[in-house]
């Protein structure tokens, strides 16, 4: 079992990055979350990564899964827990939307923003809140998971933005963001600050 690797990154792409250790190149898959965190590395003369792994050993495949934070690759695993959840479909959540983002959504029971996510149906959303919100209490409890503000018109504005052509992971710290500030703003308002703050 791989703990994590740690070395040059050579390549780097908002799917994958490829860690060199001694010579040797590991492609392995990442969330955008820590294809941000990377960026930052890459402009770094010496490039030296730690990546937290996860190894997902099939018949046809050998993939490594990999997370800037242990507490990324913590939420990863509990979302394998689910049933007809992968390693691809919980990679895809994690591209869409923060830990912090995430512990909220399943912390208030709500779905709707996972029903947005490509290939997470009506069922599979319901499957995750059902069965992680009491792990997610445990986790908040012995990794420090912030819960943001949740707001109704919260779901309405980032669909907004995302089709305006903005990230929905740029979108989400966006609104979440503002939020913060100003817990009962309406839909018109988010968006409007929002185009500020992600230009």
């Amino acid at each position: 079992m791989i703990e994590y690797v740690k070395g040059e990154l050579v390549e780097l792409s908002p799917a994958f990055a490829v860690v060199d250790i001694n010579g040797m190149g590991y492609r392995v898959n990442i969330t955008v979350n820590t294809y941000t965190a990377l960026q930052v590395v890459e402009g770094d003369s010496q490039k030296v990564v730690k990546l937290y792994i996860y190894e997902s050993i099939r018949e046809d495949a050998h993939e490594l899964f990999g997370f800037s934070t242990k507490k990324e690759r913590e939420v990863f695993l509990l979302l394998l827990t689910v049933n007809g959840i992968g390693a691809n479909t919980a990679r895809m959540i994690l591209s869409e939307m923060t830990v912090d983002e995430l512990s909220a959504l399943i912390a208030a029971g709500d779905d709707k923003m996972l029903k947005r996510i490509k290939g997470i149906g009506p069922r599979s959303a319901a499957r995750i809140i059902v069965e992680l919100q009491d792990k997610f209490v445990g986790l908040q409890a012995s990794v420090g998971v912030g819960i943001p503000v949740v707001n109704a018109n919260a779901g309405e504005a980032i669909s907004a933005l995302t089709m305006l052509g903005f990230t929905a992971n740029a979108s989400n710290r966006a609104v979440q963001q503002i939020l913060k500030d100003t817990p009962d703003a309406s839909v018109e308002e988010i968006i409007k600050r929002a185009l500020v703050m992600i230009k």
